[in-house]
This record gives C-alpha cells, structure tokens and sequence, in this order.
C-alpha cells in the first residue's frame, strides 16, 4: 500500500520505519518509559532495528495487517501511535517518549487513528489493553470514548519482576 500520513491540529502521523531508529530508541529502550509494556523495553538497538524493519516491511504489502505510525509534534519525533487488524477490529496503542508526557498527544494520535479507520476502512470496533497501573493509558481510552469491558490477570511487562492484571477497553461507532 502507499504511504501515507494523517495530519491533527499539532501532529503529524507518518509510518514509522527506520530512519527513526534513534529516536525509537530513545524510548524504546528506557525502563521508565516502558515500565508498564509488555513488549518493551528493547534490549538492544538491534532489536529496535529489527522491529523497525518488521513495521517498514508491513507498510510495503498491498493489504497490511498493521499500521505503526510515528508521531510528530514540530518536525521532532515523540512516540508512535498504532492499529492492528484481526477480524474486523482495530486494536489500537501507544507509546510517548516520557519527555511529551501529560499533553495529550496519545490522544491526539489515536483519536486521529480512529477517525482515519473509520472513514477509510470501514473499522468501526476498536479494542485497547493496558496494565491496570498504567492510569495514564487507561485514561487516555476513556477520553477517546472507550468503555472498560474487561479485567484480566496474567499480565508479563517484558522489565517486570512479577505478573500484573490489564484492562481491556473497547469503542463501537
């Protein structure tokens, strides 16, 4: 499919790949940034390379099964925001460098991201997870008209010494 990028009022969202390698890598490798993910923190930049090239390679086939989306505010990168597709929903995340924390822009993003599935895929039912520490997350699904319709323990954050729970939430428009 052709690349292409969703503009907001203070982001751009354009596909994420490797020429961001650095500034993935900002984040993705941080303990703090990613202490409630359960794919993160990379170990490596190798492994942030190899997880870029993955996204760049999806981006390129005529129908892809996920969008990742690098999210900038004044030209700088300052996290991603994504959708996956499994059987007509949109499962959508977020990250945030922790520099950009508190301004809204996980919102901005996946607000946008919404909008854009809804008008251009037809994709009308979202889900979302998040560890149920993670108020932050769970809140920006709330703003973005989510409805909290699950509780589930069993939870492995890849830098965590024990399990937690998670939230799922979900939006039918």
């Amino acid at each position: 499919m052709e690349r292409f990028e969703i503009t907001t009022e203070r982001l751009v969202l354009t596909a994420l790949g490797m020429a961001f390698l650095p500034s993935v890598n900002e984040y993705a490798l941080d303990a703090e940034n990613t202490k409630y993910m359960c794919h993160l923190p990379n170990k490596s930049s190798q492994e942030t390379e190899t997880f870029l090239r993955k996204v760049e390679a999806e981006w390129d086939k005529a129908k892809p099964a996920f969008y990742e989306f690098a999210m900038l505010h004044e030209g700088r990168h300052i996290g991603a925001v994504c959708v996956y597709f499994e059987d007509g929903v949109g499962e959508l995340g977020w990250i945030v460098n922790k520099r950009y924390w508190g301004h809204g822009f996980a919102y901005e993003g996946a607000m946008a991201l919404i909008q854009f599935c809804a008008q251009h895929m037809g994709t009308t039912h979202f889900v979302a997870h998040c560890d149920t520490e993670n108020v932050a997350s769970y809140k920006t699904m709330e703003k973005l008209g989510m409805v909290r319709t699950g509780e589930y323990g069993g939870r492995m954050n890849r830098a965590a010494q024990r399990e937690s729970s998670e939230y799922q939430y979900e939006l039918k428009l």
